[in-house]
């Protein structure tokens, strides 16, 4: 085979990854974890918890609705701190109340993949949250699932529930501590957003080098209803492919999925799927990607399957060195008339002209273009209470993101 023959198939394989993703051997991770000791409260765990959840933005002893805690497959922790806010761990959660079974298991398929099977086969851990109706909270509910052994497959199933007339804002850091490198998360979270119903729900990821992760997200919006979903990847992970879908079911319904995304390796593969299926829906979807190594792929699907269905796609990436790699798919699907749906990709480098404004201000180039990166990745997040707003900002603005080597 000539030299570029074997240029071609190595191309092909790559796109062939890029469309399909990378596997994840099941078997090379230890599925039976070592049991954790509860708490009362979250200020009582140990300190390498605490500030792990710190480093993905969860103030554990700050001001919140409530927190949950999962160590490994124990949880630790399960407060709330509001009557009309209920949190509790899956499996306490399923035992209590019947009507779960009306949830549990319905936006997600067990069989959707091996992922979704393997977790299915396993007893129930992750967090149940529900706002009562009409309650409207002011601070977050916190949460932190903590992945502190290494080569262990950590499983998780959530269910969320905000009843109609609700307002619930819920942030969630998954982390590693600096001593665990290499392990597996398997995720599946279920959404129910009711009639008039708000929902903002920031997930920010920090994992280890080899850690590799398979959420599987399922949501649907009742009439009136609006989710605000954010997430944040800033620091390496081996795997990720995330591709949550949301159901626009009731009139008015409203979704936006903005994406923060810093790459120095691996395969991170991200996007999001909405289905308009209602009238005067809309949805938004903007993504922002910065990459100094390693291969991203950022999806986007929008499908109208109604007059008056609004719907816009926005992807924007930063090439920062030769290493990286960004793959933008943007998709819409038009199945009525009156549609309006647009997107716009691109991807680039930074221009000469912003460094060179900021290098003759007195800035060296790393500093010119840790300033520029900070900026792009600052997305406005409509919508959300202020300490959270900051919370965010705090994470994307981190002094330690730098420009390529």
């Amino acid at each position: 085979m000539h030299v570029s023959g074997i240029e071609d198939k190595a191309r092909k394989a790559r796109d062939k990854k890029a469309i399909y993703g990378t596997d994840v051997d099941l078997e090379s991770y230890e599925s039976e974890a070592k049991p954790q000791e509860a708490v009362t409260n979250a200020e009582d765990l140990p300190s390498v918890v605490r500030k792990a959840a710190l480093d993905v933005g969860v103030k554990l002893d700050g001001e919140s609705s409530g927190s949950f805690v999962q160590m490994d497959q124990t949880p630790v922790v399960a407060k709330s701190l509001y009557e009309g806010v209920e949190i509790m761990d899956m499996a306490s959660a399923l035992e209590k109340y019947d009507f779960l079974q009306d949830y549990w298991w319905k936006l997600v398929a067990p069989d959707a993949d091996k992922y979704t099977a393997d977790l299915a086969s396993a007893p129930p851990a992750g967090y149940f949250i529900r706002a009562k109706k009409g309650m409207k909270t002011v601070f977050p509910v916190k949460s932190c699932l903590y992945l502190g052994s290494s080569n262990l497959n950590q499983r998780v199933h959530n269910v969320v529930i905000a009843e109609e007339g609700s307002e619930l804002h819920v942030i969630t850091g998954c982390t590693t501590p600096a001593h665990v490198q290499r392990g597996l998360h398997l995720g599946v979270s279920e959404f129910f957003i009711q009639k008039n119903a708000k929902v903002s729900f920031t997930m920010v990821h920090s994992w280890g080098k080899e850690v590799e992760v398979r959420p599987r997200t399922g949501i649907t919006i009742a009439e009136g209803g609006s989710l605000s979903n954010n997430y944040i990847l800033l620091k390496p992970v081996k795997t990720i492919q995330t591709f949550p879908t949301a159901t626009l079911a009731g009139r008015g319904a409203k979704a936006s999925f903005n994406t923060v995304v810093y790459s120095s390796m691996g395969n991170i593969d991200i996007g999001s799927n909405v289905n308009l299926n209602a009238a005067e829906t809309s949805a938004e979807s903007i993504s922002r990607v910065v990459s100094v190594g390693g291969e991203v792929i950022a999806r986007g699907r929008m499908t109208g399957r109604v007059p008056g269905a609004r719907a816009h796609l926005e992807c924007v990436g930063l090439l920062l060195s030769d290493k990286g790699r960004i793959y933008s798919i943007p998709e819409l699907d038009g199945q009525s008339r009156d549609l309006d749906m647009s997107h716009e990709a691109a991807v680039g480098r930074i221009s000469e002209e912003e460094l060179e404004y900021l290098m003759a201000r007195g800035l060296n180039s790393e500093e010119a273009t840790s300033v520029i990166v900070r900026g792009f990745l600052d997305v406005e997040i409509k919508g959300l209470p202020e300490d959270l707003k900051q919370e965010i900002k705090n994470i994307t603005q981190r002094e330690d993101l730098k420009g390529a080597p």
